[in-house]
């Protein structure tokens, strides 16, 4: 009875693990996408055109994978479902950060020039030469800009310390330190200081200019981070200047 059950068998087909391959694929083609951008395999337009496609390939996995699993109530494709499962489950994890990315990029204001002073801005001036000629420009947007801001991000203003002046330039500069910024200007004296952020994915470069000023009973610190390229920089620049607040401790 079991021999004869056993010759009766169906093997599992080998196309059960095609949505599982479509899911590896889809799990590691953002990772390349931005990687690729960083290292200088590509332009970053391609990246963006590679996450686009996974969309529809990690949407194909799953669609593939569901129908599979639901094969696998079957005889026949009763083994198929734990690489089916796996296959459904996989995809989600790249879907659900590139799909999240888009949501911020349609929520959230095409700027890419975020400041804690928009009335008087901190500038830049060794940046200029490390700037590609089609790279965003650095003189601010003016009215329009700070209005469009403040609507986005209203809780982003300038840190007002008791901390005295070299005291809060040698803070501001640790913590660019220790963010892993390169910073390339530090002037004391005029308290400034010019750095460069570069994103752990597709390495986008974004420029931060730090200024310290005296003011009654401490300092007053500012700082303003530019991407150098994008219209939108969908909230990164903002992410940066919060963390600088909230990691500059008041004594």
């Amino acid at each position: 009875m079991n021999a004869a059950g056993s010759g009766n068998a169906h093997p599992m087909p080998r196309w059960v693990w095609l949505p599982l391959g479509l899911s590896v694929v889809a799990l590691v083609l953002p990772v390349a996408a931005g990687m690729g951008a960083r290292f200088g395999a590509w332009h970053f337009g391609i990246g963006f055109a590679l996450l686009k496609a996974d969309v529809y390939l990690g949407g194909a996995a799953m669609l593939v994978a569901a129908v599979t699993l639901g094969l696998a109530f079957s005889p026949r494709f009763r083994g198929a479902w734990p690489v089916a499962l796996m296959a459904l489950i996989l995809p989600l994890f790249p879907l659900a950060t590139i799909l999240g990315s888009y949501h911020d990029a349609r929520a959230l204001p095409r700027i890419h020039d975020i400041t804690t002073d928009a009335e008087n801005p901190p500038g830049f001036s060794a940046m200029v030469a490390l700037r590609a000629p089609d790279a965003n420009p650095l003189a601010y947007g003016g009215p329009d800009l700070a209005a469009r801001q403040a609507a986005a991000y209203p809780d982003i203003g300038p840190i007002f310390s008791r901390f005295e002046p070299d005291r809060a330039f040698e803070l501001a500069k640790a913590l660019a330190h220790g963010y892993g910024w390169k910073v390339v200007r530090e002037d004391r004296k005029g308290g400034e200081i010019e750095a460069v952020d570069t994103t752990f994915w597709f390495g986008f470069k974004d420029d931060v200019s730090i200024r310290v000023r005296p003011r009654e009973g401490g300092s007053r610190v500012d700082i303003r981070s530019v991407s150098r390229v994008g219209v939108s920089d969908v909230g990164t620049n903002a992410r940066r200047i919060r963390r600088f607040i909230r990691d500059f401790q008041p004594e």
